[in-house]
């Protein structure tokens, strides 16, 4: 059993987080340095539920991941410039203070300077993931280039790893390419589970056993195995409702990752000095990306907003440490110091990303001019041609509100998702739809509103997209009817407060039209009717 005392202060860190507005995570880290302060131990249950967590984090990742990100040049050459430059620069910095006589560096070799600085220059996968998820912008076009730096950036931690360890992988690893003739029996059988209990056990059997536990009998990191195993699914239909029905159980596994984070050490005055250093460092980090993702001609809100998610550093960095530790390159008080970098660095980090188009818009205007001919299509420009309704966000909700609006009011409807992959398929079934990202201011700037446009329906999943849509909306006065879907009580204010002129409760308003169906079919005729 896991002490009653490290859930009350997994639970009250995540509610004080929650009132200063930071995302729960920073919460749980607090609660894992006040356990360490307090002398409580992490019991072995709590590492294993990390681990668990991050091994379906990654699977999750791989379900919704189109393995074409990973071939895009300012993806592969985005991570590996970044790397290569991060690395150089605090290599420079540590030896630096190393002829300063910083204590923490006394008698380090260059090698491990080198080393230290490597590790570094990573990202947490764990932690901007998490992050986009929250926001749902996973799909988005800056959170597909920071997820694919991302995957590219643990490539090189699974190679590192295998190197460092002096021991390279089984020759059954050869065997693991038969995964790949076998993903359509995976997916055949993904479609016979349905959407209950038996689909989220067998993404959990995927993740766990035919990914992680496979993986490391041969001697490959077990993480990767069930990023890669997600990857083989992700072309199935059911592979997003996979992602979501383990979303839940992947976000409070999780919550052990970060207490462990807390739970590692207490720091000295010393180390967390030396911590707070390399975390007044970050600012440099994210211009680095800024810099690099710029050469790659991308829009500025893309490369700005990915550097700035990716402005923390990794958990990664915690086991190069670890293996520096162990084989006497490192003095082990840096495995505190690191924790500490890391931990702090999250918090900074969901900081930075909570006011991300607020400081988007503000450094917007100091970026050099980018030429739109230069841009993918994506980027440029959007007309809705003679479209008279536009449906942003085209999941289930959507794609019903866009068939009615067509078939029974007869009215030309373009549909708008950030998701490719849904604009890809929805395309080919007929749909007239469009990728954008209706978070994205640039998104409303280059959005060409015709006149005739009548109705707007803001049916996307995540309450603060279509709170920011019927804010773009109302600032470009736009003279239409406007209807937003919500899914809690609660969230019916705010949307009203704003000028929606309807406001669709999903579950209230499923509800009614069920009964009167079903009133209708029994020939009971409605008291409101009578009465009128």
């Amino acid at each position: 059993m896991i002490d009653p005392a490290i859930i009350i202060a997994a639970f009250l860190g995540g509610l004080v987080a929650l009132s200063l507005r930071l995302p729960p995570l920073v919460g749980f880290l607090a609660g894992g340095f006040a356990l360490n302060f307090l002398g409580i131990a992490p019991p072995p249950l709590l590492g294993v539920l990390a681990d668990v967590g991050v091994t379906l984090l990654l699977f999750s990742i791989g379900l919704k991941l189109d393995i074409r990100t990973l071939l895009r040049r300012d993806v592969w050459g985005g991570a590996s410039l970044h790397m290569l430059v991060s690395t150089l620069m605090l290599v420079a910095m540590f030896t630096a203070l190393q002829a300063l006589g910083l204590p923490l560096l006394a008698g380090v070799a260059p090698t491990t300077l080198l080393l230290l600085a490597f590790a570094l220059s990573f990202s947490s996968t764990v932690f901007v993931v998490k992050v986009l998820e929250k926001r749902s912008e996973t799909q988005t076009a800056y959170g597909r280039l920071a997820i694919g730096v991302l995957i590219m950036q643990d490539i090189f931690a699974v190679a590192f790893l295998t190197l460092s360890s002096g021991t390279l992988p089984s020759l059954w690893a050869l065997g693991l390419v038969l995964l790949i003739p076998l993903a359509p029996a995976m997916r055949a059988l993904l479609d016979r589970l349905g959407h209950g209990e038996m689909q989220m056990l067998f993404g959990i059997l995927l993740a766990l056993v035919l990914g992680y536990a496979l993986f490391e009998a041969v001697g490959i990191k077990g993480d990767l195995g069930a990023l890669i195993i997600g990857l083989l699914l992700a072309p199935h239909p059911a592979a997003q409702t996979l992602a979501r029905s383990m979303f839940s159980l992947k976000e409070l596994l999780l919550v052990g990752f970060f207490l462990s984070l807390g739970l590692t050490a207490l720091p000295t005055w010393e180390q967390m000095g030396m911590a707070m250093l390399l975390v007044l460092l970050l600012p440099l980090k994210g211009i680095l990306y800024q810099l690099v993702f710029m050469r790659f001609r991308m829009r500025h809100r893309t490369s700005l907003l990915a550097s700035l998610s990716l402005t923390n550093y990794s958990e990664f960095g915690l086991i190069v440490g670890a293996i520096a530790v162990g084989a006497d390159w490192l003095p082990a008080k840096w495995l505190v110091t690191l924790s500490l970098a890391v931990a702090v660095s999250f918090a900074v980090s969901s900081l930075l990303n909570a006011f991300n188009e607020r400081l988007y818009r503000h450094i917007e205007a100091r970026l050099p001019a980018i030429d739109t001919d230069t841009l993918s299509p994506s980027d440029r420009p959007i007309e809705v041609g003679n479209a008279e309704a536009v449906v942003l966000g085209m999941g289930r909700i959507g794609r019903s509100a866009y068939r009615r609006l067509q078939k029974e009011y007869g009215l030309q409807v373009l549909g708008i998702d950030s998701n490719p992959r849904s604009v890809a398929q929805l395309s080919e079934r007929g749909f007239n739809i469009l990728e954008g990202d209706a978070v994205d201011s640039d998104f409303w700037d280059k959005l060409l509103m015709s006149p005739e446009v009548r109705m707007v329906v803001l049916a996307m999943p995540h309450h603060a997209g279509n709170l920011a849509a019927l804010k773009q909306l109302r600032s470009r006065q736009f003279p239409g009817h406007i209807t937003a879907v919500v899914e809690y009580p609660e969230e019916i204010e705010p949307i009203r407060e704003l000028g929606a002129h309807a406001v669709f409760h999903v579950y209230d308003e499923a509800g009614r039209a069920l009964a009167d169906s079903a009133a209708e079919e029994a020939g009971i005729d409605s008291k409101i009717g009578q009465l009128g």
